[in-house]
């Protein structure tokens, strides 16, 4: 079983449909707060990378008569910089004029990148750890929790 999206085979057909879509007005990008605050991630930038990808899939299957592997997939257009930049605050699909969705193409690329890769921010780490163990983000038993109350 596979977890994300590594390339765009891993991809929904809605998500490639909406790269194909994308009128390239870059209202999602002006509405992006890490766009704001200088960050890289462009919602508009992942869009063209996704079709970009594809257009370059779909070259290598029509040349080759099915895809030949070409050492390429979608991290070799979107970096891990621009992933994790997102804030996954909906911006970008709410400016949409025509309902795309960016944030499901990031949101996609961040699970493989975390269940597939293991490649998550140290910061991260410690936070999966204790969810796994105590079945919420703090160092705390589910037992031991409400201690604080007590003084």
């Amino acid at each position: 079983m596979k977890f994300g999206a590594k390339d765009v085979f891993d991809l929904s057909w809605k998500s490639l449909l909406d790269a194909y879509s994308c009128t390239e007005c870059g209202r999602c990008s002006t509405a992006c707060p890490a766009n704001q605050t200088g960050k890289l991630l462009s919602p508009r930038k992942i869009m063209m990378d996704t079709r970009d990808r594809l257009e370059a899939v779909g070259k290598n299957i029509k040349a080759n008569g099915e895809f030949k592997d070409d050492g390429k997939n979608l991290l070799s257009h979107i970096t891990v910089e621009e992933l994790r930049a997102c804030t996954t605050c909906n911006a970008c699909v709410e400016e949409c004029p025509v309902s795309i969705s960016p944030l499901d193409i990031i949101l996609e690329m961040r699970r493989a990148l975390i269940m597939e890769d293991s490649n998550a921010p140290q910061e991260w780490n410690g936070m999966f750890s204790n969810i796994e163990n105590n079945f919420a983000p703090w160092k705390f038993s589910p037992e031991d929790r409400a201690d604080w109350v007590k003084g």
